[in-house]
Formats: C-alpha cells, sequence, structure tokens
C-alpha cells in the first residue's frame, strides 16, 4: 500500500492509537481510495428473510457435508471387489464408481453454491473510486501492516460469519467431509490390494484365459455378431498380415447362454491374434522369458492399452504396427509390442498360444504379467 504525494503520515504514537474505522480511512487515504457505497445487505437485524436465507446457505453447505461423508462411506464400504458379468453382486460393483463420481461431485457443487449464495446474500457489495497513480509513494511498512490488517477485519465483520452459527457449523461439516475424502482416498489406495488371491477368479492378477484345471482347454473364439454362436479359429482362417480378435471359449461354457455372452462384455477379453507375413516372422525380437508364447508366426497380445486401458483396435499391415486410437500409443509387433509412440510406457501383455490336436488356436495359459495401465504393476 502506498500514499499519494502529500498525505501526511500520522507518527508512530497516533497510529498506536487509531481504531480499525480509523484505520480503514487511513489506509483508503494512502491508496487513494473513496467508498462511495457500502451497504448493509441486512440493516435491519433478524427478519424473516434474514433467517431465511441463512437456512438456504447452511441447507446447501448441509448437502455438501453428508455428499462428503457419503463419499467417504462409498469409498471404503460400498462393494468394490471386481465381479465379472452374471456374477452375483455384479450391479452393485458396477455402481461403485459412479458413487464416487456422484458424491465427491454434489459435494463440490454444493460447497460453490453454499459459498456463491452467502456471498450474494451477506457480505456487502461496496462501491468504491480509486485514484489512479505511479505506485511510489513515502508510506511506512507499519502503516502498511495496520491498514491492511483493519481491511481484514472489517470484512470478516460487515460478511457476518462471526454470528451466523448456523452457517458456520454447516460449512464446517462440508469442509470436514470433503477433507476426509480427500485424506481417505489416497489411503484407500494402500488399503485396498486388486492383487489379493484369496479369489483368483476376481483378482485383477487373471483374466478369463486363465485355466480353472490343469488340464482344461481354452480356445480362441471369434466374433460374429452372435453372442451365442461360436466359431473357433483355424491357423488357416487368417491370411499373412491379417489381424483378429479373439475371445476366450470353454466346451463347459457351450450350453450356457449366459456365458457364451458375458464373456464379451469383459475389458480383459479381447486379444489380437496377428499373422506375421513370413519374410516380418524372420525379423521377430522375443522377449526374455516369452520366446516361446508365440506359435510359428501367429503371435496373441491383450487389446488393452499399457497407457490407460483403451482398446488397442488397430493393426497396420505395411510397417507392422499396433495403435491406440485414443491416445496414439504405437507399439511394434516384431519386437514384442513395446511402445514406439505415445505415452504409453510399457509392453502389451502377450498371450501364449498353440495349436491342439484337433487343429484349433488355443492360449496355453493365462498371460503371466498385468494387462492394461502399468499402474497395476505397483502391487500394495
Amino acid at each position: 500500500m502506498s500514499s499519494n504525494e502529500g498525505t501526511n503520515l500520522p507518527s508512530d504514537e497516533e497510529l498506536a492509537g487509531m481504531d480499525r474505522d480509523q484505520l480503514l480511512e487511513l489506509g483508503g487515504r494512502l491508496d487513494g481510495v473513496e467508498l462511495v457505497d457500502y451497504p448493509d445487505p441486512w440493516p435491519v437485524k433478524g427478519t424473516r428473510a434474514e433467517k431465511r436465507a441463512e437456512r438456504v446457505v447452511a441447507l446447501w453447505f448441509t448437502i455438501a457435508g453428508l455428499a462428503g461423508l457419503g463419499f467417504v462411506v462409498s469409498l471404503i464400504w460400498w462393494p468394490w471387489q471386481y465381479k465379472a458379468p452374471g456374477q452375483q453382486g455384479t450391479f452393485l460393483y458396477s455402481l461403485y464408481t459412479p458413487m464416487l463420481g456422484i458424491t465427491l461431485g454434489i459435494c463440490v457443487i454444493a460447497l460453490g453454491a453454499g459459498i456463491i449464495l452467502y456471498t450474494k446474500r451477506f457480505v456487502p457489495h461496496e462501491l468504491a473510486v480509486q485514484e489512479r497513480h505511479d505506485g511510489n509513494g513515502t508510506g511506512s511498512a507499519e502503516i502498511d501492516r495496520k491498514t491492511i490488517v483493519a481491511h481484514l477485519e472489517d470484512a470478516g465483520s460487515r460478511s457476518t460469519i462471526a454470528r451466523r452459527s448456523l452457517v458456520k457449523r454447516s460449512v464446517g461439516l462440508a469442509g470436514g467431509a470433503l477433507g476426509l475424502g480427500l485424506v481417505a482416498l489416497p489411503v484407500a489406495s494402500f488399503i485396498k490390494s486388486p492383487w489379493k488371491e484369496s479369489d483368483p477368479a476376481n483378482t485383477l492378477w487373471h483374466t478369463p484365459w486363465m485355466k480353472e484345471t490343469p488340464n482344461e482347454v481354452v480356445y480362441m473364439r471369434r466374433y460374429t455378431g452372435d453372442p451365442h454362436e461360436v466359431k473357433l479359429i483355424r491357423p488357416e482362417d487368417l491370411d499373412a498380415g491379417a489381424m483378429e480378435t479373439v475371445y476366450p471359449f470353454r466346451e463347459s461354457e457351450r450350453n450356457d447362454p449366459e456365458k457364451l455372452a458375458a464373456i464379451f462384455l469383459r475389458s480383459d477379453s479381447p486379444v489380437m491374434l496377428i499373422r506375421l507375413r513370413p519374410e516380418d516372422a524372420q525379423r521377430v525380437v522375443k522377449r526374455k522369458g516369452q520366446e516361446d508364447f508365440n506359435f510359428g508366426e501367429y503371435y496373441a497380445y491383450t487389446k488393452v492399452c499399457s497407457h490407460v486401458g483403451c482398446p488397442t483396435s488397430l493393426y497396420e499391415q505395411r510397417t507392422n504396427r499396433i495403435l491406440c486410437p485414443c491416445h496414439q500409443s504405437q507399439f511394434d509387433a516384431l519386437h514384442y509390442a513395446k511402445p514406439i509412440f505415445g505415452p504409453a510406457t510399457r509392453a502389451l501383455a502377450q498371450l501364449p498360444i498353440t495349436v491342439n490336436e484337433e487343429g484349433y488356436m488355443v492360449a496355453r495359459g493365462d498371460f503371466i504379467e498385468p494387462v492394461g495401465p502399468a499402474f497395476w504393476e505397483r502391487k500394495s
């Protein structure tokens, strides 16, 4: 804060003896500010209209607080363990993320609405005129400090928040609930582990390609448009340089319409089956520990992008690149599907495959690494 030219500055003794109103006047004079109008929104205290306005503001803050508590409750106690389509509890599990978004969204929106309403109804809307100057005044640091503090105290006093206990309690509830949610969110990520092996079918470590018994055969199935039609894949079904999306199939599911259809709803089900051209197959670089995952010219990779989980649904035959249309990540099919462009940082998971005695393409087992975004590798 600075003074205009010619302003008489008070001595230290005079400054120490000034009350808040005098400091406000001095601060305005030093800054060349004249308050033209500074009306009290409620000149008559305790009217029904004032109390009604206070209750409306408190209602918004209460809604924010309850929504914030709902966010914390949903985060901790809502059924969050993964449920495959068709399993009991799938519906509640599918609402887990929407519940978090809805409750947190309501909390933030209601908190903002309460703040805006309070500002409009209870904070005076001043009209001030300030003279322009070069800012090279001679105001002392002590004057600056005292006048600024006086202005802040006056703003707090004129907002009338000090005497509105209902609003203070409700905004405390809203702020506390939101703060609790912000603390609970990172803490929950250390408590809830997607890698628990107590229920292998419901952990993120396994996919529908997992064998449920050692001798079980998991076939590669083509999607024909009819979820109940089963068409298995043979090597000769793919031309050199072709790619097809395939899904797992078990003979035990053939007469179960629900399971036949549900497999297409699993995001970790689809796999890209690629048949390289002979000249390209000679240039393949295989990943250590996965040298035998392919069957001749045939390679199978998850369609779940390792960036944020979008489907890598495009294959460019000429360059042997696998493309993710969401954020333009590209993977080299000749170099164990490692990322070569875009935000993805790890290779696509490769499915071990072979051909069984019947001549059908089958999975030798599940993926040996997590599919999808790289952050799932950070086990808790």
